[in-house]
């Protein structure tokens, strides 16, 4: 805290292939929990196209995809996450549906073109120039009219606040070179910048503190 800089590694960036296949299990046992909460309450009708940008081992593109039967998604993460995430989808029994592409969200295109977008959990990681970043990426894979949905722990404006997402801004700066956890107004600002429109908090209560922010991009940016 004194100077600034994390003490340890990213355990999501580690060559240790043990250690990155518990953090993916991680992933996969949290969201295993949350996603039917959110899923059910977001309205995809219409739309047939997903983009889980971030999406480590694909759990949310499964549980928007049995959701909605006419939903085929794409799961992009780093290419260490790909057997993870195969595996995943093909015990959900969805490998004609979800897709795995490999690549870096800061550093590499993401292409496709897509009518939804979810990033859940990533921007935490990430300086808000990065942030922008990643969100400048997600709305060019987008359609006019596509929605982006962005699940978040998020602090209160005063940024002191509520208890766990301000202590897990603490962790983020304990691993990351400039991660920490983003208030509501600040992700709505970053999204807005981006050509987003329309930006709301959805009404689900989820644990921890988290939160999804939705919006449709406007087709201009």
């Amino acid at each position: 805290m004194r100077e600034g800089g994390p003490i340890r590694d990213r355990v999501s960036l580690t060559d240790d292939e043990e250690a990155r296949k518990s953090f993916l299990m991680g992933m996969f046992n949290l969201a295993m929990q949350i996603a039917p909460r959110i899923v059910g309450n977001v309205d995809l009708s219409g739309r047939r196209r997903l983009l889980d940008l971030g999406g480590g081992p694909g759990t949310y593109a499964v549980h928007f995809c049995q959701q909605n039967p006419r939903l085929s998604a794409v799961v992009y993460d780093l290419p260490t996450s790909r057997r993870f995430a195969e595996q995943t989808i093909a015990r959900f029994g969805l490998t004609d549906r979800i897709e795995f592409k490999a690549g870096d969200y800061l550093a590499d295109d993401v292409e496709g073109c897509f009518d939804v977008v979810w990033l859940s959990h990533i921007l935490h990681s990430e300086s808000p120039e990065g942030c922008a970043v990643i969100i400048r990426k997600a709305v060019a894979a987008m359609e006019p009219g596509g929605l982006i949905l962005v699940q978040e722990f998020i602090l209160d404006d005063g940024r002191d606040g509520p208890l766990f997402p301000a202590l897990f801004s603490l962790n983020m700066l304990l691993g990351t070179p400039a991660g920490q956890a983003y208030s509501g107004g600040e992700l709505i600002s970053m999204l807005s910048a981006a050509g987003v429109r329309d930006l709301h908090r959805l009404s689900i209560e989820l644990p921890n503190g988290a939160g999804v922010i939705a919006g449709t991009f406007s087709g201009s940016r």
